[in-house]
């Protein structure tokens, strides 16, 4: 990250430097930024600059020269007038825009240019030109990309896909029942599954502290180990309590599976917090093993709602606003960080390490493994969805519902 803040600081002050230098003063000025840029200046001021490495070393030596022998005179001439190679632009005029065809060929008229599919590196841009007889280099393709505005940029998430015409009255619907079931005193969970983890030596994102020179080895490739497995992390998050619970599975994230999970929060802080509770809402996710359309999820929250004597109100968010789940930010972004740089070897570490999970707001969080089976491929039929207590709310009933206790047959 900071060789690429550095790299642009250079390229800002060359583009603005560049007008008002002879040959000489550019290549001599970029191996001195070279040299003040340490291990692999080269090759980044040459990415920066767009000169070619050999001509910074050029540069290079002319300095190393200068500084064993200043007294010589500095030659008034660069070189003999017309002397030197013409520049590729002034022996192929139309190679910028043919170059721009290449890189860009839907918005530059070219939709049926050879590279559209194709991954557009300097090196295959290069090649591309010579077989249309215009040969040229990597680093002037590179240098010719620079001057046109072009950079190396990797993709950016900013789409969500289509919004949902709803989707802003949503929000507040959810907002609003959050707030009255808050008023009631009764809890009000967000759920979600986490990333599943592979369970190994294998590498995890970030960095930690280590002595020097001796950090954590991993394995080279992240294979899934056969006898450790996976580990699937769902999580509930009290929402007014900032308290959350984790159920860590071994087999299947499936509907079953996600209501176990809030059955065990339950159990484990959710009756404890909220010994007077007839309710409990849940905002979740519009899609997944608990998604607005899952028949299995509607059935299995109606044997919870059953067995705990508590009605469950469900507010689904709308298609792609996954992120915008409390769970999410709230709970999920800091066990990441708690275990970031860290092998997760086994379960054991897994649950330690989501459990020690605390921020400076308060955040507690508990975990546990649960080893059972979650088959899927369950198919709910509609007499069995039938039987579902499931009362929909006026304002879309698919994603915002309640489903009460049934009575149980003696």
């Amino acid at each position: 990250m900071q060789d690429a803040i550095a790299i642009e600081l250079i390229k800002t002050k060359y583009r603005a430097l560049a007008p008002l230098m002879d040959e000489r003063m550019r290549r001599q000025w970029a191996a001195s930024e070279a040299t003040a840029y340490g291990w692999g200046g080269i090759q980044a001021i040459a990415q920066a600059t767009g000169l070619s490495p050999t001509t910074i070393r050029k540069g290079q030596a002319e300095l190393a020269e200068r500084a064993k022998h200043p007294q010589n005179a500095i030659p008034t001439r660069l070189r003999q007038a017309g002397a030197g190679r013409k520049r590729k632009t002034e022996e192929f005029p139309e190679l910028v825009e043919e170059l721009e065809r290449l890189v860009d060929p839907v918005t530059r008229g070219d939709p049926e240019s050879p590279l559209r599919w194709t991954c557009k590196s300097a090196a295959t841009l290069a090649l591309e030109l010579t077989t249309r007889k215009r040969k040229v280099s990597e680093n002037t393709v590179r240098r010719l990309l620079i001057a046109s505005g072009y950079s190396l940029q990797s993709n950016r998430k900013t789409r969500e896909g289509a919004a949902h015409p709803d989707r802003n009255a949503q929000f507040e619907h959810i907002n609003t029942t959050v707030r009255r079931i808050q008023q009631r005193g009764q809890p009000v969970i967000s759920v979600d599954t986490k990333k599943k983890e592979l369970i190994g030596d294998f590498k995890n994102s970030g960095r930690e502290w280590q002595p020097k020179g001796k950090p954590v080895e991993v394995r080279v490739h992240d294979f899934m180990d056969k006898k450790l497995g996976k580990a699937i992390p769902y999580g509930v998050y009290d929402v007014t309590q900032n308290q959350g619970w984790v159920s860590v599975g071994i087999d299947h994230d499936t509907a079953r599976f996600a209501v176990e999970a809030i059955r065990r929060w339950w159990a484990k802080m959710g009756s404890q917090g909220y010994p007077k509770a007839h309710e409990l809402m849940i905002t979740a996710d519009g899609g997944g093993s608990y998604g607005s359309r899952c028949r299995l999820w509607k059935v299995a929250l109606q044997d919870l709602a059953t067995d705990l004597g508590l009605g469950i109100h469900v507010c689904h968010f709308p298609p792609g606003t996954s992120k915008w789940n409390k769970i999410e930010h709230r709970m999920f972004s800091y066990i990441t960080q708690n275990w970031r740089g860290r092998p997760l070897v086994s379960h054991e570490v897994i649950i330690n390490l989501i459990a020690n999970t605390a921020t400076q707001q308060g955040l507690i969080v508990k975990a546990g493994l649960d080893t059972d089976s979650y088959p899927t491929g369950i198919k709910i039929s509609d007499e069995e969805l039938a039987l579902v207590n499931l009362i929909p709310e006026s304002f879309h009933g698919d994603w915002n519902y309640t489903i009460a206790p049934s009575r149980r047959k003696t």
